[in-house]
């Protein structure tokens, strides 16, 4: 029998993830097992999240028993007992009392940001052939097992060695295992003083706290990483990039086809991806990129992961629609091919090479992702930066160099939005007015030349046929107008949005690097008071710097695309303005020439 809670309180959710409760409301629980005072499950309304253990009691008789009173438990002459103090917002002077544990920092929340949601059946549904309970990842040599002889041996595996940024707390200090910042068991020795940490974050729904960074920067982090999962930034002539990938190449997004399945009751649109390392051609659905992208944008909180073209409900077959969204993939491919992270990524290889009718590896390195351990906090492990003389930042340049890319973001936003605008209005006008306008000139012409055509005098012929090839010469103008925007215009608005797409994840991949920069000045204006070892930290600083490359080299890659895409993108508007004027020009030429032997 499902496991099921009645609300003993009226519960208001305050933040994301959270659901609110009323008084005697019975819910569905995921799990009895609390994490750290907070419970998972479903209200009557059918909506998912956290909500206090304590505002709830846990009903165990079954469904057909009657509901034990709610004072029950009330001593005879006794009191009713009143609910746990409700959150609030404390003073800045005033420390916050907490009426009940925040979320802890592991727990699974969703793709950090919340951008990211999966296919929801508007487009391609998730079906048996995919999504279902093998569990072929775990026979031998699958990937996403755990390493427990690893870490209970003395030395690692070669390519493989265990990166940790837990400190070891001191005799009596705190118990194993019990969180950081909340207080210490009875019991557990009081020999030490134990020094000032720096503060976790009192919202537990920031970016910050559910990207891992929090955890990483306070250190939190322990795991085991492969060679394999390193990920290398240098410094460049403009700062820190991310090493370039040794094989580079390309992917081409070719021939959508429209498939069936479960003998016609099924239709859906696949794709033929040729990448040009293997040759190998494969096939892959929508729904094939919408996990990929999930499983990206959750692993790599530092990285601008390209956002995929917009879902539609209706029309999916339509030949416009499949078109244009073919063209916006060709788009997202090559930003993930030209990403030298994200290229070299095991999930996205594992799309790019995975024979299409091998069911069994598909299903395996699905799972093999989905169990990667290096996410969350355990990402930033996998970060290797610069060392030694000359390759340390200055937080405070670091500081004034985000900022200032915040700004540019904010203003090419504003400016694409812009553009984007002028030229979808502009392309409306050339499909349906500028063509109307200009048949309805040539309409004119025409009816001149019919007119001059009841003169029976032979000398006129040669003027009426030049009027009726000028009437003819507009008509065609019209139609060049009206098939110009896909020529010209429609790429450019193709490439607004996939950069549309990356201005909205670097709110989230600066809110990062700022709350590791936060902490940092917590930690030096401890050791000012003497509250904090300097090797304390010294410590959360090398690892705030290691957000800090990881973030200059992201934002350098973005510039550096920025000005390749742009580039390419503006002389090609250029070069299909200047055929499309020729092409009116040839015709009005062609027109001119007809008057020449009257």
């Amino acid at each position: 029998m499902a496991l099921r809670a009645r609300a003993l309180y009226d519960f208001r959710s305050e933040n994301p993830g959270e659901i609110s409760l009323r008084e005697h409301e019975v819910l569905s629980l995921c799990s009895e097992q609390d994490i750290e005072g907070w419970l998972e499950g479903v209200n009557s309304r059918g909506d998912r999240g956290l909500f206090p253990a304590s505002y709830v009691q846990v009903i165990r008789a079954p469904a057909a028993e009657p509901p034990p009173a709610r004072y029950a438990n009330v001593p005879v002459g006794g009191f009713e007992p009143l609910p746990p103090p409700a959150p609030f917002k404390p003073a800045a002077q005033q420390p916050p009392p907490e009426p009940f544990p925040a979320p802890p920092a592991g727990y699974p929340f969703p793709p950090y940001g919340g951008s990211y949601q999966p296919s929801q059946g508007s487009d391609d549904d998730w079906d048996d052939d995919w999504d279902d309970s093998s569990t072929v990842a775990d026979e031998p040599g699958a990937l996403g097992s755990s390493y427990p002889d690893y870490e209970a041996a003395s030395g690692g595996a070669p390519g493989r060695y265990r990166l940790s940024t837990r400190s070891e707390p001191s005799l009596g200090s705190r118990g194993a295992g019990h969180p950081p910042g909340h207080p210490h068991p009875p019991g557990g020795g009081g020999a030490a003083k134990s020094s000032a940490t720096v503060s976790r974050n009192l919202n537990r729904f920031s970016t910050f706290v559910k990207s891992g960074g929090e955890a990483f920067v306070l250190g939190e982090a322990s795991g085991f990483v492969k060679d394999g999962d390193k990920l290398c930034v240098v410094l460049g002539p403009r700062g820190p990039e991310w090493q370039e990938n040794p094989y580079p190449f390309q992917c081409s997004i070719e021939d959508p086809t429209k498939q069936t399945k479960f003998k016609g009751m099924k239709s859906y649109i696949a794709y033929k991806l040729v990448p040009s390392h293997t040759g190998q051609q494969v096939h892959r659905r929508y729904k094939h990129f919408d996990w990929l992208y999930g499983r990206l944008a959750e692993k790599f909180p530092v990285i601008s992961v390209p956002h995929l073209p917009e879902k539609q409900a209706t029309g999916r077959f339509e030949e416009d629609f499949i078109s244009k969204r073919r063209k916006g993939l060709a788009w997202w491919m090559d930003h993930m091919c030209s990403h030298p992270v994200l290229a070299q990524c095991d999930a996205f290889q594992h799309f790019l090479t995975c024979p299409s009718t091998d069911e069994k590896a598909w299903k395996q390195g699905k799972r093999k992702a989905e169990k990667d351990e290096m996410v969350g906090a355990n990402f930033f492990l996998t970060i290797s930066v610069p060392t030694g003389p000359g390759a340390s930042l200055d937080l405070q340049e670091v500081e004034s160099q985000v900022d200032g890319f915040k700004a540019f973001t904010k203003k090419m936003d504003e400016s694409a939005l812009q553009l984007n605008h002028t030229a979808n209005e502009f392309a409306r006008k050339q499909v349906t007015g500028f063509k109307k306008e200009y048949q309805k000139v040539g309409h004119s012409f025409k009816c001149l030349s019919q007119a001059f055509e009841l003169d029976q005098q032979a000398f006129s012929a040669g003027l009426n046929q030049a009027i009726a090839f000028t009437a003819e010469a507009y008509d065609a103008i019209g139609d060049l107008f009206a098939d110009q925007p896909r020529q010209d215009l429609d790429p450019v608005m193709d490439l607004l949005a996939l950069y549309q797409g990356h201005l909205a994840n670097f709110p989230d991949i600066i809110h990062v690097q700022k709350g590791a920069l936060t902490k940092v000045k917590e930690s030096k204006r401890h050791v000012e008071e003497g509250k904090m070892e300097l090797q304390k930290a010294e410590g959360i600083q090398e690892r705030c710097n290691i957000i800090s490359f990881a973030t200059l080299a992201e934002i350098n890659h973005f510039h550096k695309i920025r000005v390749r895409d742009f580039k390419s993108q503006m002389q090609h508007f250029l070069q299909q303005q200047i055929l499309f004027f020729q092409k009116v020009t040839q015709k009005l030429e062609e027109a001119l020439h007809k008057y020449d032997s009257v």
